[in-house]
């Protein structure tokens, strides 16, 4: 009888997080920024059906950057997540911190026990009634969990986004400063245009559902 090969669980944790960071490496970046009037969430994204940013509940959003069909299985299981404890409880009992700990736990299971971890890194944000309320966990592939603030930024060039934004307020910029900002860290030497972006926006002043997708008009009309 044929002896199965002895791996080291350091090996096996170290091969697999190289796997998931050369998938998520492949795939475009995404950034997000708090500022006076809300969250700007902010990613290339040619397509205008393979979405990155949704929203999942009346303050929340939704991030994710890697394999597409990864992380929107992610997104449907937050979306009905929020539901489920929105409608067993109350609306105000849906929060972004607890969205994000059942994120983490699914995603630490998965890179732990399964033949291979999700090539996905998520972010759950949400909007307060002022900037000190404002809420964006970063999550990565293996479960581990970030509270950003300020900005985050995710994908294969997060390292020179945050370069680009590291010691900037932006907690006083209006939305179109904010995507300017947001479009001209993920831009590097050649500037993105609207039809290369996708855009979400939680609103500060919002009631109810905060969220909405900005259309091209509108973000050619903020970058002008």
């Amino acid at each position: 009888m044929n002896m199965p090969f002895y791996v080291p669980p350091e090996q096996m944790m170290r091969d697999r997080a190289d796997f998931a960071q050369k998938g998520i490496a492949r795939g475009r970046s995404l950034v997000t920024i708090e500022c006076a009037d809300g969250i700007v969430l902010c990613a290339e994204n040619p397509s205008r059906n393979l979405r990155k940013i949704s929203e999942i509940y009346d303050r929340i959003a939704f991030a994710g950057v890697g394999k597409y069909n990864e992380y929107d299985q992610l997104r449907i299981a937050g979306i009905r997540a929020a539901d489920l404890r929105g409608y067993t409880y109350s609306r105000d009992d849906v929060d972004a911190q607890t969205l994000a700990n059942q994120y983490a736990q699914m995603m630490s299971q998965v890179f732990t026990h399964d033949v291979k971890p999700m090539e996905v890194e998520i972010l759950v944000a949400s909007v307060g009634a002022t900037g000190a309320d404002d809420r964006m966990f970063h999550i990565r592939y293996d479960g581990s969990v970030t509270d950003e603030d300020g900005f985050a930024a995710l994908g294969g060039d997060a390292e020179r986004i945050r370069e680009a934004l590291d010691g900037v307020d932006t907690s006083s910029m209006a939305l179109s400063e904010a995507l300017k900002l947001a479009v001209e860290a993920l831009s590097g030497e050649e500037p993105l245009t609207a039809d290369q972006l996708e855009v979400g926006f939680l609103d500060r002043g919002g009631e109810g559902r905060c969220y909405r997708r900005l259309d091209n008009d509108e973000i050619a009309e903020l970058l002008q």
